[in-house]
């Protein structure tokens, strides 16, 4: 079987992005629930499963009703999209974690003063 390079990138890639979820998991970093890690493993497990099995897509696009096999742009444009999704997600999650300890240290400074 010979790998193209687009799948061994996007296998990189994927197993990189699982890794980093579990990883984070493992260690507890606020903001990670195993319904991220799940979600997570199904969208970067799904990327690898295209990218070493690109006939799989050839299946899916014949039950959905789709000709041609444009499986390399498909598949790169998908990544990039949840990679932009991911950092997003993750931007916005430490965002309101630190909103929520600002206004918590806020509350606790005016209770200390009132007294």
């Amino acid at each position: 079987m010979k790998f193209h390079l687009y799948q061994i990138i996007v296998s990189l890639i994927s197993i990189a992005m699982i890794y980093q979820g579990v990883r984070n998991f493992i260690r507890g970093k606020s903001g990670q629930t195993i319904l991220k890690l799940l979600t997570r493993i199904v969208v970067w497990g799904g990327m690898l499963l295209i990218a070493l099995f690109p006939n799989v897509t050839i299946a899916l696009a014949n039950i959905i009703g789709l000709q041609g096999n444009i499986n390399a742009v498909i598949l790169v444009g998908f990544i990039l999209i949840f990679l932009i999704i991911f950092k997003l997600f993750s931007a916005v999650e430490r965002l309101e974690q630190n909103i929520s300890e600002l206004t918590r240290k806020e509350a606790l400074k005016e209770i200390k003063e009132e007294k």
